[in-house]
């Protein structure tokens, strides 16, 4: 790191900055690049960018101080505050163009799923055909609490309220008939067994 000379204080800085946007004062915007440069590499590579990475920001902060030194308001910011907001926002950019480029990668790499294929639709057709026959062979009591519960999405204590019965009788008929469906149903559960 060079040595930066004399001292030099924030107003320093700040009459620099304004010279720039005043003069666009070379002079002066050595004088800055050869302080906050240095500076904002290290503080760049603390946040584990690269050192190419580090370099690329510092100058890119130099640049846009020198672009933008009329934005600049000593009212609101330090020099040091408002050059290394440049360079923090530079690297929060850079990072956020390099996740966006990994997930349009991984995007990239997922197939489309295709049309649903007429055989799934026609077994699906066919898994529902036959569930509905087997609701069919239902004693009725047990029917009504199966439709309650999973097609109107009661929940037990509910059901025991409408029906009036107690719930642990509405539990029982659910149990009762989910094992005569899962009989006459045994077929299709093999089916999607891998």
């Amino acid at each position: 790191m060079k040595n930066d000379g004399p001292e030099r204080s924030d107003d320093d800085y700040g009459k620099m900055i304004r010279s720039i946007a005043e003069r666009r004062d070379r002079t002066a915007f050595a004088c800055l690049f050869d302080h906050f440069a240095p500076r904002i590499r290290g503080m760049i590579l603390r946040t584990g960018a690269s050192a190419e990475q580090a370099e690329d920001i510092a100058q890119e902060a130099m640049l846009t101080l020198w672009r933008k030194a009329d934005y600049f308001d000593p009212l609101r910011a330090a020099p040091a505050a408002w050059v290394f907001a440049i360079a923090r926002n530079l690297r929060i950019d850079g990072i956020r163009r390099e996740r966006r480029a990994q997930v349009h990668a991984c995007l990239e790499r997922v197939e489309p799923e295709g049309p649903e294929q007429p055989d799934h639709l026609v077994n699906a057709d066919e898994r529902q055909r036959r569930v509905v026959e087997a609701l069919k062979h239902l004693p009725p009591e047990q029917a009504e609490v199966v439709h309650m519960s999973f097609v109107e999405g009661k929940a037990h204590g509910e059901i025991s309220k409408c029906l009036d019965l107690p719930l642990g009788t509405v539990k029982s008929r659910l149990r009762l008939a989910m094992v005569r469906l899962r009989q006459a149903l045994a077929d299709l559960a093999e089916e999607e067994t891998p």
